[in-house]
């Protein structure tokens, strides 16, 4: 989810004060001292939210909520004002701002704020992407690639679910592609046009669950690693189940389920009512005939994002691809493919008879890094306790890998 936040006010003195506060909340602050420079930052594809004085030289807050509601009538607007003037924040709010708060506000108030901005933002834009993707034909043949009868199957099963009402588990190995075939299912329901809200298991308090579930209404909710999920919210969930009246419920896992409950980390009943509905992702060592189609895929992807001409994929890497084992499974097949496309690979990497156990453990562990990450959308902490990892270790993990948790935000 983005944590962008762009911030503007005339004091730069309280400019960096808020800077503070929001990258102490692990945000992302974008600061601008006017509505002019502020300006080139408001098109309708900000990822973000804007928290803005109103009384500023020249053209004040209202000014620029007037122009930000031209722009994009979604784009939440915070405004800021140390005048205590009641009307104002009145007219504010009949003019379209998210909220208003009077200044000095305190941190946990602004940040609390911000958080239900961002979102609201963020579902608004995955909304708008899922539905240009819906416009484009079977969500199902066009997201998951394949020409093996496997991958048909997975397809023709998404699509049969889909049609469904009833709670759906989507399972797999790690980097399979859970929550892209979790989409998919949303994408193919006859909720599409609805809200799909995607969201990690482990960092789900019954409050925030509640919030998940109210933001979701209409549309779909995707849980992933449920066998994470802390066990009074999975009470909470159940007691939902039975009411009936809620959005669609998709859960995702790469855990040994029997074992989870077992261990005490999955209770029975909640098994037993996702087990009845399940979407199982074949792993690519099942499927190696699906590797060349993925990888080209990939390549093409990449290439495409970066303005690049493809890279010719010839036989003897795809003779290399297809003996490997990919434990990364989708997501590492990626990684390889992203870096072939952008010239980052080594030729040893391409056609190399395949990579040694340690380059292929050291290639998972940087795959799971990457996931919990976008999962979290670059929160750290709780990428850390998604993965059960101390934060020293998460941290270690990252510089080890080269990977920076401001780089998924």
């Amino acid at each position: 989810m983005t944590r962008k936040v762009l911030l503007v006010d005339d004091d730069m003195a309280v400019r960096e004060a808020l800077g503070q506060t929001l990258e102490l909340a692990d945000l992302e602050a974008v600061t601008a001292g006017s509505f002019i420079e502020a300006k080139d930052h408001i098109a309708r594809a900000f990822d973000g939210v804007i928290v803005s004085d109103i009384r500023m030289p020249g053209r004040d807050g209202f000014h620029l909520l007037n122009y930000v509601r031209e722009v994009d009538g979604e784009l939440p607007v915070i405004l800021l004002t140390g005048e205590g003037d009641i009307p104002m924040a009145v007219s504010a709010m009949g003019q379209g701002a998210f909220d208003f708060l009077e200044k000095p506000c305190a941190p946990k108030d602004l940040v609390t704020v911000i958080e239900r901005a961002l979102n609201t933002r963020a579902l608004v834009l995955e909304n708008r992407r899922l539905k240009a993707q819906l416009e484009t034909g079977d969500p199902a043949a066009r997201m998951l690639y394949g020409s093996s009868q496997m991958a048909e199957d997975l397809r023709a099963r998404v699509r049969n679910v889909a049609r469904t009402n009833a709670e759906v588990l989507v399972t797999g190995a790690p980097g399979a592609g859970i929550s892209k075939v979790a989409e998919v299912v949303h994408l193919c329901s006859p909720l599409s046009k609805g809200p799909f809200g995607k969201y990690s298991a482990a960092v789900m308090t019954p409050e925030r669950f509640e919030q998940a579930v109210a933001n979701a209404a209409g549309g779909s909710l995707f849980l992933d690693e449920i066998t994470a999920m802390p066990m009074d919210t999975q009470f909470a969930l159940m007691t939902l189940m039975e009411q009936g009246d809620h959005p669609r419920l998709i859960f995702g896992s790469a855990a040994d389920l029997g074992k989870a409950i077992e261990q005490g980390g999955l209770h029975a009943d909640l098994f037993y009512r996702l087990d009845a509905m399940q979407v199982r992702i074949p792993s690519l060592a099942e499927r190696p005939e699906d590797i060349p189609v993925l990888f080209r895929q990939y390549v093409a992807q990449a290439a495409e994002q970066a303005g690049l001409t493809p890279p010719e994929v010839t036989s003897e890497m795809v003779a290399d691809l297809m003996a490997r084992d990919w434990p990364g499974n989708a997501r590492a097949l990626m990684s390889v493919a992203m870096r072939f496309a952008l010239g980052l690979h080594d030729e040893d990497e391409m056609i190399s008879g395949g990579l040694g156990l340690v380059e292929q453990m050291a290639q998972v562990e940087r795959s799971l890094l990457q996931e919990a990450l976008r999962r979290a959308g670059g929160r750290a902490t709780a990428a850390a306790e998604a993965l059960k990892l101390p934060r020293k270790t998460f941290y270690d993990k990252l510089a080890k890998h080269g990977l920076k948790a401001e780089d998924f935000r």
